[in-house]
């Protein structure tokens, strides 16, 4: 079995946030749709899929970790040079105790390729606008996937002909190979060479699928995005990954959603938090400022006197919705001060005799660089 975090690049020691950080790195450089008709690509693909599974879940990368599988009803010893010890241990107990435990080995899972298998899940991700993750949106995306062959119906074999039972292997896609020990005996399992483990030989090929069964389609989908749906967070459609095969049932598609940035507003969880202008006045007396919520509406707010620069005023339950509640999180204005730079001769004056009553020092320049530069050229 080749180790799964070669397969993602990653050390045995990876934290969860660095094998998806190296699962997303691969799924863009791998993806099948950036490189049509490679096959290699498409097998490292699914590859890269399966190993995230296993080491994306803490069950399944713990099971992995000691024995070599995710399959909790496996023999742990599964991978020690292809020796069934099931068999080994129900050979030797047989001639012990005369066959009286002769189905010993009788529970070891059944690995026939002709099984129904599910297909694989799939994932992508879906560009919104904070506004659109604030008021949820129904979006059609296009998912290129794999699905059952109708020319053949899944069967990769040309129509009017079907695939045959492999002789070599009786339909089983394995071939067991004895040998006897001093220990009792040795049972090999390996695919069969011939159907390379399908259990069918196909002789004339389908030409839609060339004998895979399954072809590669561009699907449209119309999805809903949920209101109050966060950046990365993993959106699940039952059914709407790659197809099953031998009936199997279909895998599931995962949508990351990526919540673009705005220019007014942050967002921290169900808050959002955006910037309120005030003049020297308004912030010393007091005022009813207007501020804008993110949906382009105007809300009232109040404005104490004696604000000050950087202090944070909140307007209640005009942020962002919380997924799945009918409650909202709170928009909060942070205040900037503003200081003019151009100032009327009545205004200067005004607010000199502010100063000079509230005994503050202030400069004599009426000017500022620019005018005192030009005082200086050509007076």
């Amino acid at each position: 079995m080749e180790d799964l975090y070669g397969i993602l690049e990653v050390s045995r020691d990876a934290t969860q946030d660095d094998i998806k950080k190296a699962y997303r790195k691969l799924v863009k450089q791998y993806h099948p749709d950036a490189h049509p008709g490679d096959k290699d690509i498409e097998e490292k693909f699914k590859k890269i899929n399966a190993a995230y599974s296993v080491l994306s879940d803490p069950d399944k990368r713990a099971r992995y970790d000691q024995f070599g599988t995710t399959d909790s009803n496996s023999n742990p010893f599964g991978g020690m040079g292809g020796v069934d010890f099931g068999d080994l241990f129900g050979d030797l107990i047989s001639q012990a105790f005369g066959g009286g435990f002769g189905g010993f080995g009788s529970s070891r899972r059944n690995t026939n390729s002709n099984s129904p298998r599910r297909g694989n899940d799939i994932e992508m991700v879906v560009n919104v606008t904070l506004l659109e993750a604030m008021k949820g949106i129904s979006r059609e995306i296009e998912v290129m996937k794999w699905e059952t062959c109708q020319h053949c119906t899944g069967t990769g074999a040309k129509p009017g002909t079907k695939p045959e039972t492999c002789s070599k292997c009786n339909g089983t896609g394995q071939v067991r190979q004895a040998q006897q020990s001093l220990l009792g005996q040795f049972v090999s399992i390996t695919t069969c060479p011939d159907c390379h483990g399908t259990g069918k030989i196909i002789k004339e090929k389908c030409d839609e699928c060339s004998g895979r069964g399954q072809v590669r389609k561009k699907h449209k989908l119309e999805v809903k995005i949920p209101a109050g749906v966060e950046r990365n967070m993993r959106l699940r459609i039952p059914g709407a990954g790659e197809a099953g095969t031998n009936g199997g049932t279909a895998g599931d598609l995962y949508l990351i959603i990526d919540v673009g940035l705005d220019s007014n507003f942050e967002r921290s969880g169900a808050d959002l938090h955006t910037s309120l202008l005030l003049t020297y006045p308004q912030a010393v007396l007091g005022t009813e400022a207007e501020i804008k919520t993110l949906d382009g509406k105007t809300e009232k707010i109040s404005v104490p006197a004696g604000t000050s620069h950087g202090q944070v005023l909140k307007v209640k339950g005009k942020g962002m919705p919380k997924l799945n509640s009918k409650t909202t999180g709170d928009l909060y204005a942070h205040v900037f001060i503003e200081i003019p730079t151009k100032l009327t001769e009545k205004q200067r004056e005004l607010i000199k005799s502010l100063a000079d009553e509230m005994k503050a020092p202030v400069s004599e320049n009426k000017t500022g660089f620019t005018d005192w530069l030009k005082d200086k050229l050509f007076s």
